[in-house]
Parts: structure tokens; C-alpha cells; sequence
């Protein structure tokens, strides 16, 4: 399921426009290594079913569901009918006396548990229109040769049928019957639905027929409700399925279609041959062919007929609107499958759904080859309403997507073929299993896909406000008690950020994949636990990771790594040093030291977790030559510090003479002077930068003596406006997504100084009282200085000014708005001042880098360019 970038744009604008302070503490103040490593992490011990190292043991067992599905598409009233023929087999050690169903096209129903338990102000996973949900006619269930009439009883989106007479243990069947039909929503939570395109409409269908629970070893039948959130945990088996629909329409399925002869022309069956041995992607249908193959016409409808064989669930697709193309795609083993896009003709071209085979074909070849080999005939991407749902070997991804927005959700979609559909975890009640594991497999997809087209690198220190905020909730939380904006950090991105980690920080990646691989390979096509995953990755590894499952699964605890002091403890630096460390949150992960000395030397120190075994702190010696100019903690930013500002320590005073005057004085003459600054009385700046595959536009402007706008949009998203923010003298005000934000006096203050295009001209002016600190500090590997302005109570600008240069690099707000900002790549613009050019900053979640692209500078602009 696709995480919607709407809702990490509500999250930025939180973090940028009100923001929330970060104080480390004193060393050891929160940190406590007895709770970090704890030995009763691990609850029981292993048992028959599950043993010790993670692996299914010998009697392990779990039960099985065959479907007959046979349906009918009227497009006339979006309706499906149709009946299901269930074959289950109960290989469990118990006799079960009931049986438990999924029947979830009932969230949709006025009276649903979902409805009553959803937000007023809507969302995601809340229903725009009503149908009557499952509408069940007949069930039939015949079991030990007799075939009777159902007692069953329908709760919400679960389906009970009491059976008269026990299914027998070891390998018992029965079969359901079930005649049942449903209208299709034109909204359906994000998972189905369809769309009305030029064309005609689309159908997305999904959870289009009743399902059976999954009755295990861990809790019996698991039934928690459907919600919206919450996905699935089904059973596997083979699926033999059939769609009626008009002989217009093009259907798409899980599985391989059986009867092509039937349903294609000549043309197109050659077309689909040309593909088979293609890796250039090959039209079968194009926007010409929209009323493809006319003598199909001379019948009102089609039957396609689908086998998707050792799956847990099927979708599919159907509308005359679709363009199709295809391609093969070569599986690590030899074998071949096909990969196909259908889209409608607002889809057409490269810059959209022009590239989406290639991208499917690019995504599964590069998960088969590192992880598990592919294991459907057909890989299908579909055009339409749903954002990015994945189903076995089909997914939805939604039309407006292109370029690197394309290839995220289609790659994201796609990886959920190996996390749930190879591998099938609960998702209904661990989504981070699915979803998060599933995200790190997409991270290290797009390092390779095509030479890491889409591929930016990620820093995690500036993206750990969003995932360890004061909100964060553990991961281990089933995901329907997840608040609605915690789902993405505590489902995709902060277990991903994990298995990261431990990929690269703590086990290296040929540990790391032996044992991913291994978890993957023993719990393919069965029904694995978080201890089975945690068990796995200790044993297949060689490493007790207990301390990590507890203190990244179960806790909202946050990482403040720090270097406290440098000693030399003869005076002598070139006879070594003593390096101090401090961890001051609750969370303990590796170190690594980068360390830079006056006589040019650079040295790399990788510490294990393991220092941290006796207390929040510890010294190590070095053995230097010279004095240290620097010593970093975790330079390339890749573990998530939610306070970076201790992570650097010089050591080294500020020259004797320097005073603050002094450095504000050579920032002004390195941009071009006061009297040029002065002469600037209107500036428009215009950047770029990219965030997920999307552009994102902000747009600043400042107008002498007092006024100021600034807003950040991503057109992709029709233009939709992140934050605005305003200031027109004592007139300040910020917009998030058109909703005003409420504003201290404080707050204001601190966006009226943000607001200045040089606010050093005008510090000594306001009285603002300002302090240069004592020791140089590190910024980007170089050495600064740096100066507090005291703008109110509570409310702190530091600055950074470069040494050698003068300019300024970085600005760090704390207070009821916080933010960090660095700056470089300083150019001329007219007016003979120089501005720097790259902006990095947090959006979205995510490190940032805007790009200037244009600058106006004194073009007379109106009040009319500050609303």
C-alpha cells in the first residue's frame, strides 16, 4: 500500500512552520543500559511448530483455501454477482466446529465498524458514498458428502458458519458454497474502486469475494475487523477465476489468463509472442485500438478465465479505455514472465505511464536477483483511481503518477510481491512486516534501477524529527490504533530506516542478506511472527540483535549521540588523545567518528554498540599526531540524531581578537558590502528542489523595510500550496494546506527576523543582545564560528559563519518555531551581491536541496506579490 505523500506534506508543514524543541540532556540524564540490554527480551521458547532459530519446525502446519470464483461485470449498474466455491483444508491439529470469513466489501455499508470509528474530517481510509456491502444470497457448505444449507451469522466484515458436524483435524475438506454480489464504490478506501476516464470506466476490483480467516498456531482464527488501515492476513492456496463483462472491455488478473485464443485477434496474440521475447517494451493495444478487434463486438460479452496457482489472494482490472503495453521480464532462474502496463490514453507517453512496463520489468528483475525469484507468470501495473495497492502479481497505482512518482509506486507496489504475497505476514495487525520491510527492499531497489536514475541519498539526521517527534508511537502497534500520522514513520520508513541500519551499521550486507534471504526462503508462502523474523535474523547472522528488536519495535525511544571533550593527557597531542562520548537519549547504536587533525591527517573510528554496555558515556583513546581540528559523530548523517548540534567538537578556541562584530562585519563585506545590501530594496528568489520523485517550487520574496512572502507548492500535486508564509510589518501570518496556524507572539517575532534578506544590518539596530561562542564549531567538515541572537525568552538564532570565507552556512531556530537551514554554493545576482544558490533544508519528511533557478533583484514589486 502506497503511503500518500499528501499526508507527509501535512507532516512537513508541522515541522517547518511550528516545529517543537529539542533539548539533550544531561549525559545518562535518560539513558539506561540495563534497560538497553535487557536478557528477557525474548518471551518463550521455541515449540513443535516454531523452533528456537526462527524456522517452521517439524510439525509445523498451517491450513489451505482453494477458490472457484465465477462472476458477472454489468458496467451498466458497477455491479458484480457472481458465486464462490471455497475448498478449505483444515491440516490444524484441531477440529473446528465454525468457520470465520472475511466479507470487507461491507466497510463500505452506512453501518460499518469503519464508518463509526472514522474521523469526522475524513481521510484515507473513510468512506465517500455508501453501498450495501457483501449481499449475501445463498450459502451452501457440504462436508463429508452432504451438502446442507449454512448457519451462519454476519458481524460487520466477518462471516461466522457454525458447522453441524466438526472439520476433522490432519488434512480434513469441505467446501462452501456462497452466491453473493455487491455494488462496486467508486471510492473504495484507496484499495479499489473505479475511474471515469475519457474513454470509459475503469474498474479496480478488489476484496471482490468472501475470504477465509486464517486460523494458526499463534491465536486460532484471526479476526480483527477490516478498517481501513489494517490490510490483510489470508490463507494460500490456488485460485481458478472467471469474469464475465461486455466484449468491449479489456480484463487484467492475477495469474495467467488460460483462454487468450477465445478473447484476442490474431494481431494481438502475435504482438503478446513479440513481447514474451522483448526487453524493449511492446504496444499490443495503442490509443488507435481503443475499439480493438471489432468482430468481438458481435458478442454483448466475454468470458475471462484466470488460474493463479499458490497464492493468497487475486484482483483484477477491466475497461475499454486501456491502452496496453508489454515486455519480458528474465527471473535470476532462466524462467520468464511478462511484464504489462494498461492505462487510458490521459496516461499515454514517457514523462507518464509511458515507462511503467519498464519500470515493473526493472523492479522485479532487480528483487529476483537479490532476494527471491519472482514466482507469477505475469507482472500487471494498472492506470486508474486507487493511489497504489498491491495484490499477487497486479497492482493499482494512480493515474496522475509519472516520472520518479511512477517508479516509486510501482516499484513499492511491486515489492509487495515478496512482503506479504511470498512471505505472508499479518498485516492486519503487524503492518511494519509488510510495509516496512517492503520499503527498505525499494531503498536499495532504487540505488540500482537504472543507474540510480531516481536515486537520492537520504539524511536520516535531518529526517528524525519526523519519525522520533514528541508523537512517535512503537512500531509495534497494530496499525488501526496508529494515529492517522504516524502510520507512514512507525509502518514504512522507521522499520526500513532499521533494517538499513543494520545492513550497514551493525551486521554489513553479506550478513545482513544471508540472513534477510534465509527468513525470506524459510517462511515463503507461510505464516511467519515477528519472533520468527527477529529468531531468523539472530541466528542466520550470528549476532544477539535483541537489544535492537526492543529498543526499535517496542519503544518510541530516540538517538542523541554527542561528542563531549578532547583531552591530551600530557598536553601533548602528537602523543594521542583521549576522545569523549555521550549517549543522551534512551536509544544505543554504533558509532562512527570522523576525525581531522591540524597536520592534514583523517582517520575513520568505528565503534561497536557495545560501549555503551557500561553507562551513557566513554572515552577512547586516539593516537594522534597533531591537534585535533575535528572530531564528528556519524559524518555522512545516516543514523537518525534527533540533536546533529552536538555531534561535532573542535576543541579549538576562536583566535584571540575575534569578536562578534568582527564576524558579522566579514559575512556583510563577503556578500558585497553594506552599502550594496542596503541598496537592495526588492529580491525575488525562485528554486527548485525534488522530493520523492516530485518537484517542489518555493518561491521567496522580500520587499524593504518590512515585508515578505514565502510559499512552497508541488505542481505535480495540481499546484498544491504546502505553506504560505506572510509578513507585512506587525502583520505575520502562516498557512498550512489553506488552514491558518496560530501564532505567538514569540512565533511571530522569530518569522519577522527569518523574514529579512540580511537581518545582520538590522541585529544591532533592534538590540537584539548576541553572543559569539567561545570554540570554533563544525559545519560540513569546516570549521565556524558562531553567534546566538537572543530574538525573546526562549527563542534562539544561531548562526554560522564560515572561517575562511565568512559567509554564512548555517542557521539553527529554536524556540515555538524551530528550524535548520544550510547554505552554500554562493553566486553574483544583480545589485553585485552574492546569495547563495543551494538551500538545504527538511520537506516532507526528508532531507532537502533546493536549487536556485532565477532571481529578480529591485524589479519594483507591488504589495500585490506579498498575499
Amino acid at each position: 500500500m502506497k503511503f500518500y505523500k499528501i499526508t507527509l506534506a501535512i507532516l512537513l508543514c508541522i515541522i517547518a512552520c511550528t516545529g517543537y524543541a529539542q533539548n539533550a540532556g544531561q549525559a545518562g540524564a535518560k539513558y539506561d543500559q540495563h534497560k538497553v540490554f535487557s536478557p528477557l527480551f525474548y518471551p518463550e521458547k521455541g515449540n513443535e511448530f516454531r523452533n528456537a532459530a526462527g524456522a517452521p519446525d517439524a510439525k509445523y502446519w498451517q491450513n489451505r483455501a482453494d477458490y472457484k470464483l465465477n462472476v458477472t461485470l454489468d458496467t451498466s449498474k458497477h455491479r458484480l454477482d457472481g458465486t464462490a466455491m471455497i475448498t478449505y483444508t483444515n491440516n490444524s491439529p484441531d477440529a473446528l466446529g465454525f468457520l470465520w470469513l472475511q466479507v470487507e466489501q461491507n466497510i463500505y455499508r452506512e453501518d460499518s465498524r469503519a464508518e463509526a470509528t472514522s474521523p469526522i474530517t475524513g481521510g484515507r481510509f473513510s468512506n465517500k458514498s455508501y453501498t450495501k456491502g457483501d449481499e449475501i444470497k445463498a450459502i451452501y457448505v457440504t462436508n463429508k458428502g452432504k451438502t446442507e444449507k449454512a448457519d451462519y451469522i454476519v458481524t460487520d466484515t466477518r462471516l461466522q458458519i457454525k458447522l453441524k458436524d466438526s472439520l476433522k483435524a490432519g488434512g480434513s475438506k469441505l467446501q462452501i458454497k456462497i452466491e453473493y454480489g455487491f455494488d462496486i464504490p467508486q471510492y473504495g478506501t484507496d484499495r479499489m474502486g473505479r475511474l471515469l476516464t475519457k474513454n470509459g470506466w475503469i474498474y479496480e476490483v478488489a476484496q471482490w469475494y468472501p475470504r477465509m480467516e486464517v486460523y494458526d498456531d499463534v491465536t486460532g482464527w484471526n479476526t480483527l475487523p477490516y478498517l481501513g488501515a489494517g490490510e490483510f492476513y489470508l490463507e494460500y492456496g490456488n485460485f481458478d477465476y472467471t469474469i464475465t463483462a461486455p466484449s468491449s472491455m479489456l480484463v487484467v488478473g492475477s495469474g495467467e489468463l488460460v483462454n487468450p485464443n477465445e478473447l484476442y485477434s490474431a494481431t494481438t496474440i502475435n504482438r503478446l509472442a513479440e513481447a514474451r521475447k522483448s526487453d524493449k517494451t511492446v504496444m499490443i493495444k495503442d490509443s488507435a485500438d481503443i475499439m480493438w478487434n471489432n468482430n468481438r463486438l458481435k458478442k454483448p460479452s466475454l468470458t475471462w478465465h484466470f488460474l493463479c496457482k499458490n497464492a493468497r489472494d487475486v484482483s483484477w482490472a477491466a475497461s475499454k479505455a486501456f491502452i496496453w503495453d508489454a515486455a519480458r521480464i528474465n527471473l535470476s532462474g532462466g524462467k520468464k514472465a511478462l511484464a504489462q502496463s494498461v492505462y487510458p490514453v490521459e496516461g499515454k507517453g514517457n514523462a507518464m505511464w509511458g515507462r511503467s512496463t519498464e519500470y515493473v520489468k526493472g523492479a522485479i528483475e532487480l528483487y529476483s536477483n537479490q532476494w527471491f525469484e519472482y514466482t507469477y507468470p505475469v507482472a500487471t501495473n494498472v492506470a486508474g483511481t486507487v493511489g497504489g495497492m498491491e495484490y499477487p502479481g497486479i497492482v493499482f497505482c494512480g493515474l496522475e503518477n509519472k516520472a520518479g512518482d511512477l517508479w516509486e509506486v510501482t516499484n513499492h507496489e511491486f515489492g509487495h510481491n515478496w512482503f506479504p504475497m511470498i512471505v505472508g505476514s499479518n498485516e492486519r495487525k503487524y503492518a511494519w512486516m509488510d510495509e516496512g520491510f517492503n520499503t527498505f527492499l525499494n531503498r536499495v531497489d532504487t540505488k540500482a534501477f537504472n543507474k540510480g536514475e531516481y536515486y537520492v541519498k537520504r539524511d536520516e539526521q535531518k529526517e528524525a524529527p519526523l519519525l522520533f517527534g514528541p508523537d512517535a508511537e512503537p512500531i509495534m502497534t497494530i496499525p488501526d490504533v496508529l494515529q492517522a500520522e504516524s502510520l507512514g514513520g512507525e509502518a514504512y520508513d522507521k522499520p526500513a530506516l532499521g533494517l538499513t541500519i543494520l545492513r550497514e551499521q551493525i551486521l554489513g550486507e553479506q550478513r545482513f542478506d544471508y540472513a534477510f534471504k534465509t527468513y525470506i526462503k524459510r517462511w515463503a508462502f507461510k505464516h511467519p511472527t515477528p519472533w520468527d523474523f527477529f529468531h531468523t535474523m539472530d541466528n542466520a547472522a550470528g549476532e544477539d540483535l535483541s537489544w535492537f528488536w526492543n529498543e526499535w519495535f517496542f519503544t518510541d525511544w530516540k538517538l542523541d549521540q554527542g561528542v563531549r571533550g578532547i583531552n591530551y593527557p600530557n598536553g601533548d597531542a602528537s602523543k594521542g588523545a583521549l576522545i569523549t562520548l555521550e549517549n543522551l537519549e534512551e536509544m544505543a547504536l554504533p558509532v562512527t567518528v570522523l576525525i581531522k587533525e591540524e597536520n592534514g591527517k583523517i582517520a575513520t573510528v568505528k565503534l561497536p554498540v557495545e560501549i555503551w554496555q557500561r553507562g551513557g558515556v566513554w572515552t577512547f583513546p586516539y593516537k594522534s599526531t597533531s591537534r585535533i581540528v575535528s572530531a564528528t559523530i556519524d559524518p555522512d548523517h545516516l543514523l537518525p540524531d534527533i540533536n546533529p548540534e552536538n555531534n561535532s567538537f573542535s576543541g579549538l578556541p576562536i583566535p584571540a581578537g575575534t569578536t562578534t562584530a568582527g564576524v558579522i562585519k566579514t559575512y556583510i563585506d563577503a556578500i558585497g558590502g553594506a552599502e550594496k545590501l542596503k541598496n537592495i530594496k526588492d529580491l525575488q528568489v525562485s528554486s527548485t528542489g525534488v522530493i520523492q520523485g516530485s518537484e517542489v517550487q518555493m518561491v521567496t520574496r522580500y520587499r524593504v523595510p518590512d515585508m515578505y512572502f514565502q510559499q512552497v507548492s508541488v505542481p505535480s500535486y495540481n499546484n498544491l500550496v504546502v505553506n504560505h508564509i506572510l509578513v507585512n510589518g506587525d502583520n505575520v501570518s502562516a498557512q498550512q494546506l489553506n488552514r491558518e496556524l496560530p501564532l505567538d507572539d514569540v512565533s511571530k517575532r522569530l518569522l519577522k527576523i527569518r523574514s529579512k534578506p540580511f537581518p545582520e544590518l538590522d541585529y544591532e539596530k533592534n538590540g537584539y543582545p548576541m553572543q559569539l561562542d567561545s570554540t570554533l564549531k563544525i559545519v560540513n567538515g569546516d570549521l565556524a564560528y558562531e553567534i546566538d541572537v537572543n530574538v525573546a525568552d526562549g527563542a534562539v538564532v544561531k548562526n554560522f559563519y564560515n572561517q575562511k570565507n565568512g559567509l554564512k552556512v548555517k542557521q539553527v531556530i529554536e524556540g515555538p518555531i524551530n528550524s535548520v537551514n544550510e547554505w552554500s554554493d554562493y553566486e553574483g545576482i544583480n545589485g553585485g551581491i552574492k546569495i547563495p544558490f543551494s538551500i538545504k533544508t527538511t520537506l516532507l519528511g526528508q532531507a532537502a536541496e533546493f536549487k536556485v533557478k532565477e532571481t529578480a533583484v529591485n524589479s519594483n514589486m507591488t504589495a500585490g506579490a506579498f498575499q
